[in-house]
């Protein structure tokens, strides 16, 4: 199968940004606006995007979504959003407002329960758990929340042992040490996954920087990549990574 791309836009305070490592304090603002690089991504050939209210991440309810709302009204491709995901109502809300999929960060890993019962009502085809992991001195990744500040109580792999048996279907999963620094995917990570959940769909992310680097993702068995710094400083377009991978 090959390996789909889906170009990430970060939104914070209605701007198209990155963060080094989640770091509120290492923001790059980039003079886009949202709605005509998701249509660029879009013409390159992406049929998804991958969103991330920063604002609603950081904020809460006091956030600003019309930004994202905008941007999941006007997108020509199919949306999956995270960012700020802290009850029922909010992943209603997306949906409601045209997001083919909602991920869940931080309560995917501080309350699996209440994930799984959300895959009941919505359908494992429209959530998603990000899984954000930090690798230890074993080898052995576990899990941070609330922007990379706190660790959860299960390694990666009791989480994954749980929602096998709960109709889970999307893991994203970053190596936070990776994430927006650009120097490669963790390659042996996203291999471990697929070879003991075969079932799950996998998007890889974090570290892409070239497209070599999409070319070993692709055989590593992860059905996506998410991919946004390396494609907001032009390191390759979505239409050379998607003739790379043909």
């Amino acid at each position: 199968m090959t390996l789909e791309i889906i170009p990430a836009i970060d939104l914070l305070d209605g701007s198209c940004v990155r963060l080094l490592h989640g770091d509120f304090d290492q923001c790059k603002v980039y003079e886009m606006d949202a709605v005509r690089l998701a249509s660029v991504y879009a013409a390159e050939g992406a049929d998804w995007l991958h969103v991330v209210d920063l604002a609603a991440s950081r904020d809460g309810e006091a956030a600003d979504i019309e930004p994202l709302l905008r941007l999941l009204g006007q997108s020509k491709q199919s949306v999956q959003t995270g960012g700020g995901v802290r009850n029922e109502d909010d992943v209603s809300m997306r949906l409601d407002h045209g997001a083919d999929r909602v991920v869940v960060g931080s309560l995917s890993v501080d309350e699996p329960a209440l994930l799984a019962r959300w895959l009941e009502r919505f359908g494992s085809d429209r959530l998603v758990a990000a899984l954000d992991v930090r690798i230890d001195a074993d080898e052995i990744p576990w899990p941070r929340t609330h922007g990379w500040t706190r660790g959860g109580a299960q390694s990666l792999w009791s989480l994954l042992d749980f929602y096998s048996d709960k109709g889970l279907a999307h893991v994203l999963c970053t190596d936070i040490g990776r994430d927006g620094a650009m120097t490669g995917p963790n390659l042996a990570l996203y291999s471990e996954i697929t070879c003991r959940y075969p079932d799950l769909q996998l998007q890889a992310s974090g570290g892409v920087s070239s497209l070599e680097d999409l070319q070993q993702l692709s055989q590593t068995g992860a059905r996506s990549a998410i991919t946004g710094k390396a494609l907001l400083e032009r390191c390759f377009t979505v239409a050379e990574a998607l003739e790379v991978l043909k």
